[in-house]
């Protein structure tokens, strides 16, 4: 397997990200009209994830967003958030879950996007895990160096994850070498020795539960271990988009939260509706019985820390300016009809 350059080598695609999302290139709102259904829907796009169910699907699979006129069309599969934004910036769809560093990365360079609602989050029962073989000689941080860290993408969570990890136990980032992997492949890469570590995020607990369920394996780290309780990842949108659909978007966020609670209270309901969801998708639906939900704390509410975190560790990195971003700049709880039930 070629490893795959650290995303720092991604300078110019992350510069062309926010250069095609700050110039807009986005249906014009002729186009926007146009993909509304018979019943005059408001049809939101989107790439799905290998293993992944997202909070708006669960919303969908329960009847939710089209009593609200709201549709979600699948475009296909992403690798990930950065591939997800590069589709946002081109017009492919609508909405994109990336990890907060990568969200955070664009709008510092200029793209006209906002966070509406938490992708995902870290909590301590739903995290993300850096697997090694059970019989590895990786059991420090100081034994990762030199050695190879296989994750979903560069420049996502995981890839922020370790560098974090890293940077707290006295190494620097260039001290490991990170390649980029399918998550499907993630196990069969580790146990055929092709990567020191691998790294599933909270996200594919579907495919965390059954490398766990084939033994084997321990836990070096979680993203819990490093970062506590945090929203992991955000659901952006070109703020055109958002001004075009002003109610539509406050009717989907709004839905789309409750159906965060309600995966929380009933559990196995939820797992039934995920494995309905990869079934019709063509993926193994015995995966559901290994997912966990979404990490994210009541109401899916985003608090300052979840971004202030990430920010300040990219003035450290030099990727964002002193001052030059606040939380408010990159999500926001304005369209969560639940945000006043916090303040109360």
């Amino acid at each position: 397997m070629t490893p795959i350059a650290r995303f720092h080598r991604a300078g110019f695609a992350a510069a062309w990200l926010a250069a095609a999302l700050w110039l807009g290139l986005t249906p014009s709102p002729a186009n926007a009209d146009a993909d509304k259904g018979a019943a005059d829907a408001t049809s939101i796009r989107y790439l799905n994830g290998h293993g992944q169910v997202t909070a708006f699907e669960i919303a969908s699979a329960l009847g939710w967003l089209q009593e609200k006129g709201i549709a979600i069309v699948s475009q296909g599969y992403s690798q990930g958030g950065p591939e997800s934004l590069v589709a946002m910036a081109s017009g492919s769809v609508d909405i994109a879950g990336a990890a907060t560093p990568a969200i955070i990365n664009a709008i510092a360079g200029g793209a006209q996007i906002v966070g509406v609602m938490p992708d995902g989050g870290v909590s301590d029962a739903v995290n993300s895990k850096f697997y090694v073989l059970a019989d590895s000689p990786i059991r420090t941080a100081a034994d990762l160096k030199d050695k190879s860290v296989a994750v979903n993408t560069l420049g996502a969570h995981l890839d922020y994850v370790i560098r974090e990890y890293l940077r707290r136990n006295g190494l620097g980032e260039h001290d490991v070498q990170l390649i980029a992997v399918p998550g499907p492949q993630l196990e069969l890469i580790l146990r055929h020795k092709q990567a020191d570590v691998v790294a599933l995020g909270a996200w594919q607990s579907t495919f965390a539960g059954k490398i766990d369920a084939a033994g084997g394996v321990r836990v070096l780290f979680t993203d819990y271990d490093v970062l506590g309780p945090i929203v992991l990842g955000i659901d952006a949108m070109k703020k055109s988009f958002i001004e075009q659909h002003s109610q539509a978007i406050k009717d989907f966020v709004g839905v789309t939260v409750r159906a965060v609670d309600w995966s929380a209270e009933h559990p196995d309901d939820a797992r039934k509706l995920v494995a309905d969801i990869l079934d019709k998708r063509g993926e193994n639906p015995e995966l559901a019985q290994y997912w966990r939900g979404f990490g994210l704390r009541q109401h899916a509410l985003f608090t300052d820390h979840d971004t202030q975190f990430w920010i300040d560790a990219l003035i450290r990195e030099g990727r964002v300016k002193p001052g030059q971003l606040v939380p408010e700049d990159v999500a926001t709880n304005r369209y969560n009809e639940l945000a006043h039930l916090a303040q109360q």
